[in-house]
C-alpha cells in the first residue's frame, strides 16, 4: 500500500489559542509542524502518495505543503464545508484509487515500535474478511490522552465499543487502513466516520492491531506540552 490520507480539516477548537493564527495541522511541536510528523510518519513505511483534506485556514495550510520537498507527493482535497472525517475520506476517494490505503489524522504522532506501525498493520489486511483495520493503543500508556477509551477486545480479538458509562483499555489512534468498498450506500455531505465503523462492526468486518510504540495524542495547548515532554 503507498497510498494515504492525512485528515487535516478540523476546526481545531480545543487547540485555541493556538489555532486563532494557524490551522491545527502547522502548529509546531518540538519544532516541527504537526503535518510534517505525520507525513515524515508515512513516508517513513513507504507511502509515495498522499492526499490532504482541508478546510479551516486552507490557503495557509495549502501554502505550506506546497513548498514541502519530502516524500510523499501530496495533493489536496479541498473541502468548501466541513465534511467531517467520512464525508471528508468520501469526497477524497477518487484521488485514493480503488484498492486499500492508509489513513492518519494530523492531530497525532506515532512513534514505530520494533517494526514500522504500517508495515505491520498491511502484513495484518485481509482483504477477504476486513474493510477496516484499527491501529489501537493502550490507554494507560498513552501520552496527552485523558478519554475513557474506544475499544475492548474479546477472547477471540474481536473489538466492542465501550458503552457510555464504561471506561476501555484501548484508545483509537487515527491511523488505519480502509478499503473504498466501506463507503457503498454512505450518507453524502457531512458525516462521522463512526457511522461506518459502526456497520462495519455489525458486518464483522473490522479488525484491529495494537501498537507497540508510542502514541501521543496533541489536541489542545495540553497536549502539545506533554508530547514536547516526551520527545
Amino acid at each position: 500500500m503507498t497510498r494515504a490520507m492525512v485528515l487535516a480539516a478540523g476546526l481545531g477548537t480545543r487547540m485555541r489559542p493556538l489555532t486563532d493564527v494557524m490551522p491545527k495541522p502547522l502548529v509546531p511541536v518540538a519544532g516541527k509542524p504537526l503535518i510534517d510528523r505525520t507525513l515524515d510518519f508515512l513516508a517513513g513505511a513507504g507511502v509515495t502518495d498522499a492526499v490532504v483534506n482541508s478546510f479551516y485556514k486552507a490557503e495557509m495550510l495549502e501554502a505550506y505543503l506546497a513548498k514541502r520537498t519530502a516524500a510523499p507527493r501530496i495533493t489536496i482535497s479541498r473541502e468548501e464545508e466541513l465534511l467531517e472525517t467520512g464525508g471528508g475520506i468520501k469526497k477524497a476517494l477518487p484521488l485514493l484509487g480503488g484498492k486499500p490505503f492508509f489513513i492518519a489524522n494530523s492531530d497525532v504522532i506515532c512513534i514505530d515500535g520494533k517494526t514500522p506501525a504500517l508495515h505491520r498493520l498491511q502484513a495484518a489486511w485481509d482483504d477477504a474478511r476486513m474493510d477496516v483495520l484499527l491501529l489501537l493503543h493502550p490507554v494507560a500508556s498513552a501520552v496527552g490522552y485523558d478519554g475513557k477509551g474506544d475499544f475492548f477486545l474479546r477472547e477471540d480479538g474481536t473489538p466492542r465499543r465501550r458503552t457510555a458509562d464504561e471506561t476501555a483499555p484501548y484508545v483509537f489512534t487515527g491511523v488505519q487502513i480502509l478499503h473504498p468498498r466501506l463507503f457503498a450506500d454512505s450518507p453524502d455531505g457531512a458525516f462521522s466516520l463512526n457511522v461506518l465503523f459502526n456497520r462495519a462492526l455489525e458486518a464483522r468486518r473490522i479488525a484491529t492491531l495494537v501498537h507497540d510504540g508510542k502514541w501521543l495524542h496533541v489536541g489542545d495547548p495540553a497536549g502539545v506540552a506533554a508530547a514536547e515532554a516526551e520527545l
